[in-house]
């Protein structure tokens, strides 16, 4: 939620939004950081490379959200849980599809899409946060 406190903004990782609207923010975010991996390793985005990549993030992502209740909750606990167990899942998940889960750069890469993925969702829901500010 959004607070003036003395002229100061506060901005939120849960704005006050229809879940429907939060889970469209995530579902960007995920696919932006995937869509900036894809093109940063092969120099364009393939169907091919969004379905290896965005499909089992976004698939572990909303299992998680679906446990953790992220979109009725609307609480940061709730975030960072569905984080911190959706997208481990859809690493692990991707890496049985490729059949990479004997590699030791999946490490690397789970390392990676932790950081980043973390970086965009709560990018998008800050940038979120602000654009739903309300007037003073």
């Amino acid at each position: 939620m959004l607070c003036d406190y003395g002229g100061r903004v506060r901005l939120s990782l849960s704005p006050p939004l229809r879940p429907a609207t939060l889970a469209a923010a995530d579902t960007l975010a995920i696919v932006a950081f995937a869509a900036a991996g894809i093109v940063s390793h092969t120099g364009a985005v393939s169907l091919r490379a969004v379905a290896e990549d965005v499909v089992p993030l976004l698939a572990g992502w909303f299992a998680a959200a679906a446990l953790t209740r992220l979109y009725r909750a609307r609480t940061v606990r709730a975030l960072l849980l569905t984080w911190a167990v959706g997208i481990p899942a859809g690493v692990a998940v991707r890496a049985a599809a490729l059949g990479r889960l004997d590699e030791p750069r999946q490490l690397a890469f789970l390392a990676t899409t932790l950081v980043l993925t973390l970086a965009f969702v709560a990018s998008a829901r800050l940038v979120l946060s602000a654009a739903t500010r309300a007037p003073a």
